[in-house]
């Protein structure tokens, strides 16, 4: 997976194509192009016989110029990212800002193409391909685009914020939450509703111990493990948004709704507790958190089997 930033400064996360399936995919595409190449050659057999020598030279190079750079750069531009290999393996060509290839990029890598594959037998793509963090080829480089999968499995939507902890979540340090910690969770949460109880709860109180090494402040008493997960994972991705949409003039996108009691005291409620006098009523605990777990936050009460803690129930 990858993430591209969109014009809109949005971050969307998209499936890098693979080195196998784009070498099956070039396979096609080159087993095409030799086809049409030993067309052209028959043609030109018969030509040379009633044209000049200098008229069939001519008409060699223009048409195997066609047929090894015109392909890629024509199908490629019409449609939209693929060729016939990339289209018969689920392939497309997009720029890196997530938007579709166009004619200057797909000749770019048309010409790439014509030294990495023809001249160099694809040691350039291969060697280029195993550094590139992305799997980008020359090609690529020059271009500015990257080759994703259109048919890897469907994604989990990105965890929403849960109302209750909106306004606790926009204090959050979260400059130290390590990249490989944060998709742990993501995983987790889009796992939730497959998993029993018991490991739920285990898996979200380990996860969530992790997280309160490098974010801070914690979470407010009673919170689940998997909402204060699914808040900082919001936050954290909201924070990204509005950074990116200030640095490209953009308006900021995902900001979350928070309560104005909230932001007028400071107040950040918690769950199954009573405020104090002159404070305003913390909201109840939004749908899917019926009851709170009793402190401390991540750790089962005494006694507790194969349950779920102070009878949570996960929304599915």
């Amino acid at each position: 997976m990858a993430d591209v930033v969109t014009g809109e400064a949005v971050v969307v996360e998209v499936r890098v194509a693979q080195m196998p399936s784009r070498a099956l995919a070039l396979a096609i595409d080159m087993a095409v192009q030799l086809a049409s190449l030993f067309g052209v050659s028959l043609l030109l057999g018969m030509v040379t016989f009633v044209t000049e020598e200098a008229v069939a030279v001519a008409m060699a190079i223009l048409l195997s110029a066609l047929v090894v750079v015109g392909y890629p750069v024509i199908f490629e531009t019409l449609g939209r990212g693929r060729s016939l290999g990339k289209l018969a393996l689920g392939l497309r060509v997009v720029s890196d800002d997530g938007g579709p290839e166009r004619f200057r990029q797909a000749l770019f890598r048309g010409l790439a193409g014509l030294v990495e594959f023809w001249l160099c037998f694809g040691a350039p793509a291969l060697i280029s391909s195993l550094v590139s963090e992305r799997g980008k080829r020359l090609g690529d480089i020059f271009s500015g685009t990257i080759v994703i999968s259109e048919r890897g499995p469907r994604q989990a939507p990105p965890p929403q914020m849960p109302p209750a902890l909106a306004a606790w979540a926009t204090t959050l340090e979260l400059s130290r939450l390590p990249e490989g910690l944060a998709a742990t969770a993501r995983q987790y949460l889009s796992r939730l509703p497959q998993l029993s109880p018991q490991v739920r709860h285990e898996m979200g109180a380990r996860i969530a111990s992790q997280f309160a090494a490098y974010v801070s402040p914690p979470p407010p008493p009673g919170a689940p493990a998997y909402a204060y997960l699914a808040a900082v994972l919001a936050e954290r991705r909201r924070r990204t948004e509005v950074r990116l949409a200030r640095q490209m003039g953009a308006p900021s996108y995902g900001r979350h709704a928070t309560t104005g009691a909230h932001l007028a005291t400071g107040h950040t409620p918690a769950y199954g507790t009573t405020p104090p006098p002159g404070r305003p009523a913390a909201a109840p605990p939004p749908q899917g958190y019926p009851v709170p777990l009793p402190p401390p936050v991540f750790a089962p009460p005494p006694g507790t089997t194969t349950s779920t803690p102070g009878g949570f129930t996960p929304p599915a």
